[in-house]
């Protein structure tokens, strides 16, 4: 699988680096965006998938986030991925924020047109790490996962569908219950059709119910997020956790909002936690 690299940038005595290539998971141009830590010069690092939220791209957690400077302590790589594909033609895919284009919603869609390009689950979950292992030196027997808001809603999916993958699990104000939700019901009923029995594979308060996975789990959310009661509703996946005996470490952060001021005031605590589990 071939890469063209875009832009590099020297960051913290490792490199930013932007990506391109063709995906054989969504048959489509995809891009990618990673920070390789300097430790990476010498050996192979473990490696941290963040994935964005809503309208976002691979650049938005690089440019906004700012997790390269504690990264590069912790000899961490991180990579993250466009939130979909872009320039599929299917009719519509630009008609709205919260759905198509920037809101691929991390699952693999099983309804025409979007079955065939609109599977980042699977893009997530296989083709980027076959890309990590083929072309740098990441460490795949330590993979942990984060990200928000929608793709808080993706790293909780990701980590419950492959329990034992990950060594640890975080979000920001992910979306928590997609089922229950305007976004989820809207990305769900598009891509998958409207069995809502299907939906249930799909979303982290439903698969917990399966069972715990042995991977910890931090939850940040803004106690001023305008999408708290409406999209996010933290409350349903803890309940669950609680009923599954899922360990969760739930942090209601007063004051705080969806934006990335709030990803960035907590990002440090969310590193330092899975640099505990990755090098351990």
């Amino acid at each position: 699988m071939s890469l063209e690299l875009l832009s590099e940038h020297c960051s913290f005595g490792g490199s930013v680096r932007f990506y391109h290539h063709f995906s054989i998971a969504c048959d489509a141009p995809m891009r990618f965006s990673l920070y390789l830590p300097p430790q990476a010069e010498r050996k192979r690092v473990p490696v941290l998938y963040y994935l964005a939220g809503l309208t976002c791209t691979e650049e938005t957690f690089m440019v906004k986030g700012g997790a390269q400077r504690l990264a590069s302590e912790l000899g961490i790589l991180l990579v993250t991925p466009d939130t979909s594909p872009r320039g599929t033609g299917i009719p519509g895919e630009s008609e709205s924020w919260d759905f198509g284009i920037g809101a691929g919603f991390y699952l693999d869609a099983t309804r025409d047109p979007w079955s065939r390009h609109y599977r980042m689950y699977r893009y997530v979950t296989e083709e980027l790490p076959a890309l990590l292992a083929q072309h740098f030196p990441a460490d795949l027997r330590r993979e942990s996962i984060t990200g928000h808001s929608m793709g808080g809603h993706g790293a909780l999916v990701c980590a419950f569908r492959n329990p034992g993958r990950y060594r640890s699990v975080s979000a920001f104000a992910p979306v928590s219950a997609p089922a229950r939700c305007p976004w989820g019901v809207k990305a769900f009923e598009g891509y998958l059709g409207e069995d809502r029995e299907v939906w249930k594979a799909w979303d982290a308060s439903e698969l917990v119910r399966r069972g715990p996975i042995p991977a910890p789990i931090l939850v940040d959310q803004g106690s001023k997020d305008p999408f708290l009661e409406l999209q996010l509703k933290p409350e349903i996946f803890a309940s669950a956790c609680r009923e599954a005996q899922q360990p969760l470490e739930f942090r209601m952060q007063p004051g705080y909002d969806h934006s990335y001021y709030f990803i960035s005031t907590f990002l440090a605590d969310h590193l330092r936690f899975h640099a505990g589990h990755l090098w351990r």
